[in-house]
C-alpha cells in the first residue's frame, strides 16, 4: 500500500506549531487502514507496462507536450544500488530479473521497516520499546512516505537510477572523495556557535534530500514535483522544502558570476522532449550536496511524456573536478491526483535556538539517563 502517510505529518506538525491539541482523529481517517479502503492517488509500477512509441502527449497551447501537474518520484529504488543494507536493491544488474521482483520488495528496508513497526511491541521488554522492532520511537515508518515498489521504467523494473556506468555507483574522483568525507566530518565536529554553521537542511534553505537536484531524486518522504509550465518557463516546484527550480527556456545562461541555488537552468526543445542544462550551482550547495557539483560541472536533464501518467526523466552529470567520467541516469515520474501540501514541519526551526543556546551555555542537551 502506498499511503500518503506525510500528509497526516503536515497536519499534526501544523496543529503542533500552532499550539493546538490533537484531541481525536475524525473517524473517516480510520478507513485507510481498513480492507481496500485507500486508493492509492499514484499508479502503481506493477500496473504499467512498456511505453507505446506512438504515444502522442496533451498539449499546451503553444503545441509543446504538456507537463503541468503533480508528479511523483517515490520508489524503492534509489540512485545506487547494490547495498548490502539500507535502501537501495542489493542486486548487482540494472535490471531486477522479474522472478525476483517479490523477493526483493518483501524484505526491502522500508517494507521491512513498515511490518516491524506494525507488529505489537512487548511493554515488558527492555527499554520499554519492543527493542528489535524497528524504530518506534520520535521517527517511525509511520511519518515517512518512500514508496512500496521498485520503479519500473519501459516495463523494466530497474535496480537504480544510475545506468552509466555500469555498476550503478557515481564515479568519484579523489577529489570527488574527498569532499564527501569533509561534509561527514564537518556534521560530526559542528560548533554551534551560530546558525551559519547547521546544514542547509537545518536551516531550511534547500532540503536534506537533495531532491531537487539537480539531478532530481527521491528520499524517504515528500517526493513529489509540481511542473507549471509557460512558454518561456517551467516551474518545479519541489514538496520538500518547497524547493523551486526555475528553468528559462531559449535564453542565454547568465554570467557565470551569478550562483543561485540549484545553479542556472536553461531549457530548449528537441522535438518533443525539453532538455536543461544547469551550470553555476551555488558554492554552499556544492558542498553540501550528496552527489556535489563543481564550477566546473553541468547537468543535462531530458524530460519526455511516455504516456498519461509517465514522465521520463534522465539525466547526465559532467563534472571533472569530482568524477572521473560523467554519469547518467533514468527515472519515471508518475502522476498523482495530489496536490502539494506546504512543507511546514521545519519552517522556523524551532529546535534552533535551544541547541545553540545549549551549546553558549555549555549544556550537554543530550540526557545521560535515557541513553541518548
Amino acid at each position: 500500500m502506498q499511503v500518503r502517510s506525510n500528509r497526516l505529518n503536515v497536519v499534526l506538525c501544523s496543529l503542533a506549531m500552532a499550539g493546538g491539541a490533537i484531541t481525536a482523529i475524525p473517524a473517516a481517517s480510520a478507513q485507510i487502514a481498513g480492507d481496500r479502503a485507500y486508493e492509492s492517488p499514484v499508479p502503481f509500477f506493477r500496473d504499467l507496462g512498456a511505453w507505446d512509441p506512438n504515444y502522442e502527449p496533451p498539449r499546451t497551447p503553444d503545441g509543446k507536450p504538456d507537463f503541468q501537474g503533480v508528479w511523483s518520484i517515490a520508489s524503492l529504488t534509489t540512485m545506487t544500488r547494490g547495498a548490502a543494507r539500507g535502501p537501495g536493491a542489493p542486486v548487482q544488474s540494472l535490471v531486477i530479473p522479474q522472478e525476483r521482483i517479490n523477493e526483493l520488495t518483501e524484505k526491502a528496508y522500508y517494507n521491512k521497516r513498515l511490518e516491524n513497526d506494525n507488529k505489537p511491541t512487548d511493554p515488558n521488554a527492555p527499554g520499554g520499546d519492543g527493542a528489535g522492532g524497528g524504530d518506534v520511537k520520535g521517527y517511525n515508518n509511520f511519518w515517512i512516505d518512500p514508496g512500496s515498489e521498485y520503479a519500473k521504467v519501459n516495463g523494466e523494473y530497474r535496480a537504480s537510477w544510475i545506468v552509466k556506468p555500469d555498476d550503478g555507483q557515481p564515479p568519484f574522483s579523489a577529489e570527488g572523495r574527498k569532499m564527501r568525507a569533509s561534509r561527514l566530518a564537518a556534521y560530526r565536529s559542528s560548533v554551534n556557535t551560530g546558525p551559519e554553521v547547521r546544514t542547509l537542511g537545518d536551516r531550511c534553505l534547500i532540503s536534506f534530500g537533495s531532491q531537487a537536484g539537480p539531478p532530481l531524486t527521491n528520499a524517504m518522504y515528500n517526493n513529489h514535483f509540481q511542473f507549471v509550465q509557460t512558454p518561456d518557463h517551467l516551474m518545479i516546484n519541489v514538496e520538500m522544502n518547497h524547493d523551486v527550480r526555475v528553468v528559462r527556456v531559449g535564453v542565454q545562461k547568465a554570467p557565470s558570476q551569478l550562483k543561485r541555488w540549484f545553479g542556472d537552468s536553461v531549457g530548449r526543445w528537441e522535438g518533443d522532449t525539453f532538455v536543461v542544462e544547469t551550470t553555476d550551482i551555488h558554492p554552499v550547495q556544492e558542498r553540501a550536496g550528496a552527489y556535489p557539483i563543481s564550477e566546473r560541472g553541468k547537468v543535462t536533464e531530458r524530460f519526455t511524456r511516455v504516456s498519461d501518467v509517465e514522465i521520463f526523466y534522465q539525466f547526465t552529470v559532467e563534472d571533472p573536478v569530482y568524477y572521473t567520467e560523467s554519469w547518467s541516469g533514468e527515472i519515471p515520474l508518475r502522476k498523482s491526483s495530489e496536490s502539494i501540501f506546504e512543507y511546514a514541519c521545519h519552517e522556523g526551526n524551532y529546535a534552533m535556538p535551544g541547541i545553540l543556546r545549549g551549546m553558549a551555555l555549555d549544556i550537554d542537551t543530550a540526557v545521560a539517563a535515557d541513553g541518548e
